[in-house]
């Protein structure tokens, strides 16, 4: 396989081919992000992903999915992306699901009826980084889109008949906006009515705009404990009339797997638990990103 790079895949692909077929993110903005500083974003060669491809016939043969790394495959133009999803449908034909990351330009830039196409040629899933569905937290994190817009995009996925996966960051907004943030979060989520949702703790990174202005003062990093209850008000808000809930990441202080509606009243007692000191949480050096 031909890498560069810094090549990240959601814990659910742990097991899957990871195929790079572009190189970094196309936006790369985000203040909190720091996974591809410095690369500039290309889609790469079809002849290195058909090569790519090729090595996964010959030596991947018990993997049942693949993953297109890097941040948003989507991007590629329809042709080129129908023509690689082709070619892992022939020479994969044991591969039972694609799946890619997305952003809301990389969705607003297919049509409803591309996304249709795309499912009919083997992508099952798109995972897309809500973050937040505070609109002013959007603003200052750099993510380029509103919350509605958010919504827009996540329904146009469901549309399709894609499986939706959407990450949302507990911390993210700061002590200030934490409660709107957990609110507003967990009310976008119900809107969108995501399949899956993964709740992820902030972890700061050296080198991004947000740890620099942690370091200048001017963004205030929750404690344990206060991002247990902003995890409790988000989840509160959040009602999905079937999807599951992880709160599970390495990044996670607690973890939750609820399959809602279902598991409610069950986690939330849960976390009142854990808020309580009735539940132990992980250590702040077992946690990792």
């Amino acid at each position: 396989m031909h890498y560069e790079g810094n090549i990240i895949r959601p814990p659910s692909e742990a097991d899957s081919i990871l195929l790079q077929v572009t190189v970094g993110c196309s936006r790369n903005k985000c203040t909190f992000c720091g996974t591809y500083r410095g690369e500039r974003f290309k889609i790469k060669d079809d002849a290195v992903i058909m090569e790519d491809i090729a090595f996964a016939a010959r030596y991947c043969l018990r993997q049942r999915r693949v993953f297109l790394c890097d941040g948003d495959a989507l991007i590629i133009p329809q042709k080129r992306l129908k023509r690689i999803l082709q070619e892992i449908r022939r020479q994969l034909p044991w591969v039972k699901r694609v799946g890619a990351y997305a952003n809301a330009k990389g969705i607003g830039m297919k049509t409803l009826e591309e996304l249709v196409a795309l499912r009919a040629e083997g992508l099952g899933i798109l995972y897309m980084g809500l973050e937040t569905g505070d609109d002013v937290t959007l603003q200052r994190i750099n993510k380029g889109a509103n919350a509605q817009r958010m919504i827009e995009m996540g329904r146009k996925v469901k549309a399709a008949g894609i499986k939706l996966s959407v990450t949302v960051l507990l911390g993210i907004a700061g002590r200030e906006r934490s409660a709107v943030h957990a609110e507003a979060t967990g009310k976008v989520l119900s809107t969108m009515e995501p399949d899956y949702v993964g709740a992820l703790s902030l972890m700061l990174i050296p080198g991004t705009p947000l740890y620099e202005d942690y370091v200048s003062g001017r963004f205030d990093l929750l404690s344990p404990l206060e991002i247990l209850g902003e995890l409790r008000a988000l989840f509160a808000h959040t009602d999905l009339s079937r999807g599951l809930f992880h709160a599970n990441h390495a990044s996670n202080y607690l973890p939750i797997k609820a399959r809602l509606p279902r598991d409610k009243a069950a986690t939330l007692a849960l976390i009142d638990q854990a808020l309580e000191g009735a539940v132990p949480l992980k250590p702040e050096w077992l946690r990792a990103l």
